[in-house]
């Protein structure tokens, strides 16, 4: 148990790093705390919304929030692997002769922007795999370790179809949550129109010290997972699968391919950071709960029948945790 004399000084870094969210990202707090919740996790995130709702600057304000570097890769059809893992270039030595010298890629960077990441090719998607799950990327059979936190925010417009790629479910697996960015109210819109008259906000100063983000990781993962929560957690995953006996009807109809054990994982990576912040040394049903459609609903391949009746995957998912008890009978 993580004691409280621990907690409540790294409990308050991860406040003003919210607060800090909130104040760039207007209205948009419910979204904010996923991020941040995500991070903690040591997770990647998606962001899917229409253009001009702030995806953007919401990971450009949270680099600079932590003070880490980040980059910015703008993801199009013609972008290459190398572009963004980076590549071997010929250079001059300084006692004569050459030698292949590796230059790094925009991927080895702490924080890392892939906008619009599915404008890619799927040859260029997929050199993101390894750095996702992995933490390194191997060019001409030498791996190289990325930096330390890593983490991807990736963004996506999902009406504009013409010259993308859809993610393959490999690589949305690899993304601890999938979130959208919604609109917000007239209320929210004109607080933006007085007080930004270019509709930019100024960049943030950092409210983390050196350091200090791999610490709240770090601390996150010693938050207590009670064997009942974690029980619940592996039950609601499981009975996304339709091929396992006893699978659920709804699930059986409205499902083709469930969640993996990944899913289960970063649930409860997820959980414990929404605990922590809280203010809570353990998780809680309620967490596991908040957190299950972002976590799972991107994982899971719905029937073509589903798809036909507008059921979502976080309907489903939904439908799963009203039906899958906290405590099993």
């Amino acid at each position: 148990m993580i004691p409280e004399s621990e907690l409540a000084p790294r409990h308050a870094a991860a406040e003003r790093l919210l607060a800090g969210l909130d104040a760039v990202l207007y209205g948009q707090e419910a979204l904010t705390r996923q991020v941040v919740t995500a991070l903690l996790a040591g997770g990647h995130v998606l962001l899917e919304g229409l253009p001009g709702l702030g995806k953007t600057e919401l990971v450009k304000a949270l680099a600079h929030l932590v003070g880490l570097p980040w980059k910015r890769v703008q993801f199009t059809p013609d972008l290459l692997p190398s572009d963004i893992t980076g590549n071997h270039i010929l250079e001059e030595r300084p006692g004569g002769g050459r030698a292949l010298t590796f230059r790094p890629g925009p991927l080895f960077a702490h924080i890392v922007l892939a906008d619009e990441i599915n404008r890619a090719s799927p040859k260029t998607q997929s050199a993101l795999l390894e750095a996702m799950q992995e933490r390194s990327v191997t060019v001409l059979d030498t791996t190289h370790a990325l930096p330390d936190p890593f983490f991807v925010l990736a963004t996506q417009n999902p009406v504009e179809l013409e010259g993308t790629y859809p993610l393959p479910e490999a690589q949305l697996d690899r993304f601890h949550v999938k979130l959208e960015v919604l609109g917000v109210g007239p209320d929210v819109l004109t607080r933006i129109l007085t007080t930004r008259p270019e509709g930019r906000p100024d960049a943030p100063a950092a409210v983390l010290a050196d350091g200090e983000l791999r610490d709240l990781v770090a601390l996150v993962r010693r938050v207590a997972l009670p064997p009942a929560v974690a029980d619940y957690i592996a039950r609601v995953v499981h009975a996304t699968r339709p091929e396992v006996a006893g699978a659920r009807a709804e699930v059986k109809d409205n499902l083709r391919f469930g969640a993996s054990p990944r899913a289960a994982i970063a649930l409860a990576g997820c959980a414990r950071a929404a605990a922590f912040l809280a203010g809570r040394p353990a998780v809680g049903f309620a967490d596991v709960r908040a957190l299950a459609p972002a976590v799972i609903a991107h994982r899971l391949i719905r029937s073509y029948e589903a798809s036909l009746r507008g059921l979502t995957a976080r309907d489903i998912v939904g439908s799963l945790l009203d039906a899958v008890p906290e405590l099993p009978a």
